[in-house]
């Protein structure tokens, strides 16, 4: 599985996370079936902050700064791509139309995915499943049901050993790619809960 390490300056991740198009505050998760749901605003919303919580707790990266260490993004899909808005300028090419079917695909895709790869991680303080890993779970039970893994239970099988020093760099990098990624999923939802993409 293809990932990139992306090493951002302050004014490209400022310039990503203010980008005037989008809004977080209003962020409401579509429904495999099209249809915008409150409680999916809320799962998504808890993700995100979930996420942020755990890349601030020291003892997951025990020897680790984690906030001096680059992205690592899922580059098997093309969320950021696909979800743009219509008529963004943000990536500096203007786009002329919105396939929410392709962007709502793409956005499942990179939450099996890093399900998958997060379930996999040594958790022996229970820090990253009770916060990210619940929360994630949740979000695609109740909003992308099509995207859960069929084994979901048997993924979770490395939470009690001890994490190497490579596997919580790892997991640092993983994770902040994954912020970064929900911060998109969120204001690509709110766009579409919005109703400019059907303009």
């Amino acid at each position: 599985m293809p990932l990139i390490k992306l090493y951002f300056s302050p004014a490209l991740l400022l310039l990503v996370l203010l980008c005037p198009l989008w809004q977080v505050s209003q962020s409401l998760p579509v429904m495999s079936n099209g249809q915008l749901t409150d409680s999916c605003g809320l799962y998504a919303k808890t993700l995100l902050q979930n996420i942020t919580a755990t890349l601030k707790q020291n003892n997951l990266f025990s020897g680790i700064d984690c906030s001096k260490q680059s992205v690592e993004l899922n580059m098997e899909t093309n969320t950021a791509s696909v979800c743009a808005p219509k008529k963004s300028t943000c990536s500096g090419i203007v786009k002329s139309e919105f396939d929410q079917k392709s962007c709502l695909t793409n956005i499942g895709e990179d939450l099996q995915h890093y399900y998958k790869l997060l379930a996999a991680q040594p958790d022996p303080d229970s820090l990253l499943g009770p916060s990210v890993l619940s929360s994630l779970r949740e979000l695609m039970k109740n909003c992308f049901a099509w995207s859960l893994p069929t084994d979901m239970a048997s993924n979770e099988v490395a939470a009690n050993r001890p994490s190497t020093y490579d596997e919580r760099l790892s997991l640092c990098k993983v994770l902040k790619g994954f912020q970064i990624r929900t911060i998109t999923i969120n204001r690509v939802i709110s766009y579409m809960k919005s109703g400019e993409h059907t303009k």
